[in-house]
């Protein structure tokens, strides 16, 4: 674990933002991020998105197959390609790490575990990946408590698997900014406009395609709670 600073973290600031624009809001974390002082309060925003594909820094154009009328932001954090929308919850944890006392690597992992109690708090259980961020649940046996065992083939890795819950996240001078999205009850079908997270085949899943009926009031207040348990020092 790092070393930590000598001032003390305030309380994390949990902000239910709605529905919010894309472009406005990722300004918003990168000014904030920007401005940033050693005793600036953490926050966390929850907000859903109308319809927009996002690509990450590294993001190949070959990801995004037949966008539409969708718009396409170009962002500042990592990983592909990946779509928000209404009936997606977004959750962006704007955390200074070095004042938390974690590195990145348990900052992933602490998202990662949110959401993993998030699914549990619904009755399912979601599953990590070795090599693939994000959060996966069992197509055949979503409330299945059996551990996925490997190896995973090269040619299929998803093989039985659906996607649940993306990551995708920026540090910059050990502040965090971007975060993760929880499909809750979605149109889905975008998400078969590219290949989702760089995966060519992957399929995309909600809540509500599991059988799981909630709102998305219920589902943001669930992972609000989670990470904010999560991600304190």
């Amino acid at each position: 674990m790092s070393d930590t600073s000598n001032a003390t973290a305030p309380a994390l600031d949990v902000r239910m933002l709605g529905r919010v624009d894309y472009a406005a809001t990722f300004e918003a974390m990168r000014q904030i991020t920007l401005e940033r002082a050693p005793d600036t309060p953490d926050r966390l925003w929850i907000c859903e998105h109308a319809p927009v594909f996002t690509q990450g820094l590294a993001g190949k154009p070959d990801h995004l197959l037949t966008p539409g009328d969708i718009p396409v932001v170009q962002t500042d954090r990592g990983g592909q390609v990946t779509f928000h929308g209404p009936g997606q919850v977004v959750a962006y944890p704007l955390l200074d790490l070095r004042r938390a006392g974690y590195y990145v690597k348990e900052y992933v992992y602490r998202l990662e575990e949110a959401v993993l109690r998030t699914l549990a708090h619904f009755g399912v259980t979601g599953h990590r990946l070795p090599g693939a961020p994000g959060i996966y649940v069992r197509l055949d046996d979503p409330f299945s408590h059996a551990a996925l065992t490997g190896p995973f083939p090269a040619s299929d890795p998803f093989r039985g698997l659906g996607k649940i819950a993306a990551l995708g996240i920026k540090v910059s001078r050990h502040c965090t900014y971007h975060g993760v999205a929880l499909n809750v009850a979605m149109d889905l079908e975008p998400f078969s406009r590219v290949n989702p997270c760089g995966y060519a085949g992957l399929k995309t899943v909600d809540l509500s395609t599991i059988g799981i009926q909630t709102t998305w009031d219920e589902a943001a207040g669930a992972l609000g709670q989670k990470l904010v348990a999560y991600l304190a020092p």
